[in-house]
């Protein structure tokens, strides 16, 4: 049923639905009673938002917050979702690139071999998870077969277990669905970027349904001598034995090889430093030196069963093997007097991650009050090596040809294992007091128990038991339906084994976990039912810091030494019939709040570094008729520190506007050719940073050509 959408329809439909009014078109001769009006009036609703949102960039439910499947309106949470509309419109290709868009979140330079993710002034490469499972190890992670990217702000301990600090950001898999549909992708563009994908989804019968997601890609840089090949391969199955049972069944392959590219130095200039001036492309140590490559291996099988009394049960099991190794040569030092150091070493890291989550679901009423319990366990089980062999640096390199070809040690200089098994419980219960208040209340205990083994520092090995409980208690006022006021309050928690399981010392190994304290309040408003917007206010504070103690170097204590505050703004959806938005505003006031010693002191009230005090973002696009469309965006941020200033060194990275712009044809039904162009105006910036000395331009002026055909 197709039904022409305008701001005055939906207008109408609110006034159809809540206030009892009749929309125009409606005939009482069609009713024979006041119930049979009622149900028409659903079945209209129902239809309409099934029909406006197939394809916008507005996702209205979400099961990854609540583990149940909840609207985002009704969860007390600031959180922003990636559609696969929006990732086809932008042509997103890699994690990094799908969240540039989305408020209070952005990417960092992760040494240019991984994931590096900064939520609410805290960075992170292992609070990434894969349809709620974490997937923690340091890669880069393509899109080829994912649905959707959420964005969840705030610290997630209560669903998600350690970690989760200032926010996560789950990828949700496509499964196999009943129909037949089938696409090919063949895209092509600047810098010999080519790129192949196949999306094959089949109905095998009445029970049985099977998808295949593949891709291959052979891409260069504008950066000399970076290159980088990636393939995979998804098949996934969903076997229906009955109608309340339903099993997905996956495995995926990944690899992906590329040259590690740290960017370029800062320059010496006093107390405030800057980015060193040199050409885009000019690549500081060596490129042929720094191969990394990153091998993904992951089977998976999720159950559901739903039985008659209103309890449902998930089971999710998944084991992922992880082979990744990085060697980089890299500037290692600010110029000065035109001169640089070029240092580099080699990392190795073999993880086997194991982990199975049981959910349970019971939705039943105590009077006129509903309520919709979760209670689970999580069994988790990693295995974790990793080695580093250095190289022997080399100083007074020039800066204007800084070229270097470094030799590596025959000594392993770290060489650590860990063994961690984890055991969680939770239980959550979403209150549904009355159709204007709702109560979300959950608490998780871990248990969480370390081997770790360092062979080349044997005092630093340990065998660690750390417990913690995370909670989280939000409440939901609806003062008119479409319209929910929240507050929040939730904890998290981060053994000192870190986030990826090799930072224990001798000095730290019996400090209690880092933990993550998180205020927010916000506002959600479907303006409309393809629309809506949302804001919030926070505050998020880190404590039980392990630093060098100022009056002891020697010394290491804890403190409460971080805070953040802000306000995020997001909109999503199609505001008119040929106008879809997403975006949003950002800002952030973050800081040390203890002073923290060593060789290199930070003072109390200094601003955290790669946090910038404001961030704007807007994709626009305009459905010109029904073969042609056009887009544009703007990715704007202010000025930020490459890294935190100490009381010696501050590098500032200078704000930045861009521009973004896409064209679409509709050739056919069945083939769509697109144009996607990123920095239009060719702006020469300064995206993200890993330190001081290790920054990255963004790309100049950058265009794809995507053909999509669909059978």
């Amino acid at each position: 049923m197709e039904i022409h959408k305008t701001p005055q329809y939906f207008k109408k439909i609110w006034a159809y639905l809540f206030i009892g009014g009749m929309l125009p078109g409606l005939s009482m001769a069609d009713t024979s009673s006041k119930d049979h009006l009622y149900h028409k009036r659903i079945e209209l609703h129902e239809i309409e938002v099934k029909d406006n949102l197939a394809k916008t960039y507005l996702k209205k439910t979400t099961s990854t917050a609540t583990k149940t499947d909840t609207r985002i309106r009704d969860i007390p949470q600031s959180i922003s979702v990636i559609t696969e509309e929006q990732i086809k419109d932008q042509s997103l290709l890699g994690l990094k690139d799908a969240i540039q868009y989305s408020p209070g979140v952005m990417a960092g330079q992760g040494e240019g071999n991984r994931d590096s993710i900064w939520f609410r002034g805290n960075q992170s490469t292992s609070d990434l998870f894969v349809d709620g499972v974490r997937d923690d190890v340091q890669y880069y992670r393509d899109l080829y077969n994912i649905d959707r990217v959420e964005v969840l702000m705030g610290p997630n301990g209560m669903i998600f277990g350690r970690g989760g600090v200032g926010g996560v950001i789950n990828r949700v898999v496509k499964e196999a669905a009943w129909e037949n549909k089938n696409e090919i992708k063949i895209q092509g563009g600047a810098y010999d970027h080519k790129r192949s994908s196949v999306d094959l989804n089949n109905r095998i019968d009445e029970r049985l349904a099977v998808r295949v997601n593949a891709m291959i890609e052979d891409s260069g840089s504008f950066r000399q001598g970076v290159e980088s090949e990636r393939k995979a391969i998804n098949p996934t199955f969903t076997f229906k034995p009955s109608d309340k049972t339903k099993v997905v069944v996956g495995m995926e392959y990944f690899n992906d090889k590329r040259t590690s590219d740290r960017g370029i130095p800062s320059v010496d200039n006093g107390l405030q430093s800057y980015p060193y001036s040199t050409s885009r492309s000019t690549f500081f140590g060596n490129a042929s030196q720094s191969p990394n490559e990153a091998i993904v291996k992951n089977g998976y099988a999720i159950i559901d069963h739903t039985f008659d009394n209103g309890v449902s049960v998930k089971n999710h099991t998944r084991f992922s093997d992880y082979d990744k190794y990085y060697q980089n040569v890299y500037a290692n030092s600010q110029v000065s007097n035109g001169l640089v150091t070029i240092d580099g070493y080699y990392d190795n890291t073999q993880r086997q991650n194991f982990f199975n989550q049981t959910d349970l679901t019971y939705n039943f009423k105590t009077g006129s009050v509903s309520h919709k319990l979760l209670t689970g366990l999580e069994i988790g089980l990693q295995e974790n090596e990793n080695y580093r062999i250095l190289a022997t640096p080399i100083s007074g390199v020039a800066a204007s040809n800084p070229f270097a070809s470094l030799t590596f040690n025959s000594s392993k200089s770290r060489n650590t294992s860990t063994d961690i098994s984890n055991q969680a419980i939770y239980i959550q219960d979403q209150i549904y007091l009355n159709e204007q208040f709702q109560i979300i209340g959950g608490l998780r205990y871990d248990k969480f128990k370390t081997k770790f083994n360092d062979s080349v520092a044997p005092a630093n090995s340990a065998a660690i038991n750390d417990q913690f409980i995370s909670p989280r208690v939000g409440l939901v006022y609806k003062p008119i339906e479409p319209v929910s006021l929240y507050t929040n309050y939730s904890l998290s928690y981060l053994p000192r084994t870190g986030e990826q399981l090799t930072s224990l010392t001798s000095s730290i190994k019996s400090f209690d976990p880092e933990k993550f304290t998180n205020i927010e309040a916000g506002i959600k408003y479907d303006l409309l039912q393809s629309f809506s917007i949302s804001s919030a206010i926070y505050r998020l504070e880190r404590s039980k810091m392990a630093i060098t103690d100022p009056s002891n170097s020697s010394n290491t204590i804890i403190v409460d030494g971080q805070v953040t505050k802000g306000f995020e703004l997001g909109v999503a959806g199609k505001l008119f019939d040929s106008y879809s938005m997403y975006g949003g505003y950002t800002y952030q006031d973050a800081e040390i709040t203890k002073n923290q010693g060593g060789s290199t002191p930070i003072a109390s009230g200094t601003t955290l570094g790669h946090v910038p005090k404001h961030t704007f973002s807007l994709w626009n696009k305009y459905e010109i008729n029904e073969t042609w469309s056009a887009a544009l965006g703007v990715v704007s941020r202010s000025d930020m520190y490459a890294a935190t200033p100490t009381t010696t060194t501050a590098v500032n990275l200078p704000g930045y506007t861009r521009l973004d712009a896409a064209i679409y044809a509709n050739i056919n039904k069945q083939t769509k050719l697109q144009l996607n162009i990123e920095n239009l105006l060719d702006k020469t910036y300064y995206q993200s940073a890993h330190n001081n000395n290790n920054i990255m331009y963004g790309y100049p002026l950058t265009a794809r050509a995507t053909v999509t055909y669909t059978f």
